[in-house]
């Protein structure tokens, strides 16, 4: 007989039988959190103009454009991460430890789908519609879509890494691996890693065509996606706490992918929409976002 763990139930608080280990919570002052996060914008930025200077201004737009949309498309991710490390119980001291792992897989990843994508988009020119495609669903998902679903026991990643990975009814402070009953064992650590890593790679599949869709320098994309990328840890620190007053960002970025999306096929059949319109758009509507969020959280 085979027996299916439910780690969920397993580390459900309300069973006083189950031994979790229940750390403090304790968030980093604020500003910490801003001058933890100032050194991955600056290098951003240092780059681009960087590359503005040795390759010219349409590069430093193209890379300034993919990066700010990377960062903007982020937010929906680290939401999920939210929800992921609330879901787990995954104590704030170790969330860095798990969301670094995931960081680096996610970089490997998104090399490879961005260089077999760089691959087929110079063979294969009608791929740009299937990408415009792509921006234009999820686009209406964020339209169409109502309050998010904050229950993950039915989340298709999440049952999947269940499925298949033995874990330990507990944590062993920050380890991955554990040996219980003389039997090596995965910690809900390392459940933790998997299912950020599956839904990072579910999120590069909004992200990456986006960023094609601004240019077809695999370059420019795989470095406006490694920064956005390495600056998703401090991100997360710095608005972990505050995203759901970010209410409207998402219609925002809903605008942005549908603009890239027309972008795409207007491109195919001839008509060019230049870098920086695109760059000018893209930060002018998340702009818009935040604003309006801000000025509804203060009335």
């Amino acid at each position: 007989m085979v027996v299916e763990l439910n780690i969920f139930q397993l580390l459900a608080p309300e069973e006083p039988s189950r031994k979790i280990i229940s750390l403090p919570q304790i968030a980093p002052e604020e500003p910490s959190r801003r001058i933890i996060s100032l050194p991955q914008v600056c290098a951003a930025v240092a780059f681009g103009i960087g590359l503005g200077f040795k390759d010219g201004l349409g590069k430093a737009s193209e890379f300034f454009a993919g990066y700010i949309l990377e960062q903007s498309l982020s937010v929906d991710n680290l939401f999920v991460f939210v929800l992921i490390f609330k879901y787990f119980k995954v104590p704030f001291m170790y969330q860095n430890r798990v969301l670094s792992y995931g960081i680096a897989g996610a970089v490997v990843f998104r090399l490879t789908l961005i260089l077999l994508g760089a691959a087929t988009l110079q063979r294969f020119e009608a791929v740009n519609l299937l990408l415009a495609a792509i921006l234009l669903f999820s686009s209406f998902k964020l339209f169409s879509s109502e309050e998010g679903d904050t229950d993950l026991s039915d989340n298709f990643v999440v049952k999947t890494c269940q499925r298949f990975i033995p874990v330990t009814t507990n944590y062993d402070s920050d380890r991955f691996i554990t040996v219980q009953n003389d039997v090596w064992k995965a910690t809900p650590l390392l459940l933790t890693v998997a299912v950020i890593e599956l839904s990072d790679i579910a999120f590069a599949v909004d992200s990456i065509p986006a960023v094609f869709g601004v240019t077809r320098d695999p370059f420019i994309v795989f470095s406006s996606n490694l920064f956005a990328i390495l600056g998703l840890r401090s991100l997360y620190t710095l608005i972990s706490e505050g995203m759901s007053d970010l209410e409207y960002l998402q219609p925002s970025i809903g605008v942005v992918l549908g603009f890239i999306g027309c972008k795409m096929i207007l491109d195919f059949f001839g008509f060019h929409i230049s870098t920086e319109a695109s760059l000018g758009f893209v930060f002018t509507s998340l702009s818009v976002g935040v604003v309006l969020s801000l000025m509804n959280k203060s009335d």
